[in-house]
């Protein structure tokens, strides 16, 4: 079987078991958690919510602070489906799991797709624990989760992706910044393979390039949701400055402890951001 029916086969069979476990579900924004992030399942009503490993097609997480859990939410009498926790390229198992979150929006006919994750800063005005709305990307991985046949009859061969994070979205994310009482920055966000964390001449180079923060995600679902016709927006956290703009030397372990910190404002102003957007 190609790799376009594998994909195609899970994103339908996990769409069948959610609707098997839950019943019919209308959500009109899918949220996709990365690093630290999942508190975020957790701040509004929870209306279903389940493991990874229970959803036929789908596979569990492997990185810590990943919960592997998938919950429906209400906000303002509107359903938000959470994804609590990505899969990563670097894992080695290919686009089928990176994509199928995305893909299985599509199939739930979700309009707005909302991503996280945590990131290095590489401008030097950020701070960390400060959030980045990114406007542009870097696509610096090794391939593209395009790449392969068509997944799908409505996204196009050639995908244009001249705005593929949506200015309305990051408008209201602005709004809700002031409104909570964050400081937000706008940057350009690289996104390379991991797992590694890179080399101070790397994040000078990436500097060169334009980029304000570096990961190891966001991109590949941000590309694919923006192909289905899907309203795009990623915030980065700053969880650390990159390599080289500190003497530190840089560990998960301390991505994740600075997320825990700065969550009660991050959570303050994803209440305020998704409440705004589902007036």
């Amino acid at each position: 079987m190609s790799n376009k029916g594998q994909n195609d086969v899970n994103a339908l069979t996990a769409h069948k078991s959610i609707i098997d476990l839950w019943g019919e579900i209308s959500p009109t924004t899918a949220l996709i958690c990365g690093s630290g992030w999942s508190d975020l399942g957790n701040l509004f009503t929870s209306l279903k919510s389940t493991n990874y490993r229970e959803i036929n097609g789908m596979t569990s997480t492997t990185v810590e602070g990943h919960n592997g859990v998938l919950t429906l939410c209400d906000v303002n009498q509107k359903q938000i489906l959470i994804f609590q926790g990505r899969r990563h390229w670097y894992e080695g198992e290919g686009w089928g799991p990176i994509k199928l979150p995305v893909e299985l929006a599509h199939l739930f006919g979700i309009k707005n797709l909302i991503l996280t994750n945590a990131a290095g800063g590489i401008n030097k005005d950020f701070k960390v624990g400060e959030l980045m709305i990114l406007n542009d990307h870097l696509n610096l991985m090794d391939g593209n989760p395009l790449i392969g046949p068509v997944s799908d009859d409505k996204m196009p061969r050639f995908p244009d992706q001249s705005c593929v994070y949506n200015t309305e979205l990051r408008t209201i994310a602005m709004k809700a910044g002031e409104m909570s009482d964050l400081n937000l920055n706008e940057g350009v966000y690289a996104a390379l393979n991991g797992p590694a964390f890179e080399t101070p001449a790397e994040i000078n180079a990436l500097r060169i390039l334009g980029a304000d923060a570096v990961g190891m995600s966001t991109v590949p679902e941000a590309m694919i949701g923006n192909g289905f016709g899907m309203k795009v927006h990623a915030i980065s956290f700053i969880s650390n400055m990159a390599a080289g703009m500190t003497p530190n030397k840089l560990s998960h372990k301390d991505v994740e402890n600075a997320s825990k910190l700065a969550m009660p404002k991050i959570i303050k102003f994803f209440q305020c951001f998704l409440e705004l957007i589902h007036k």
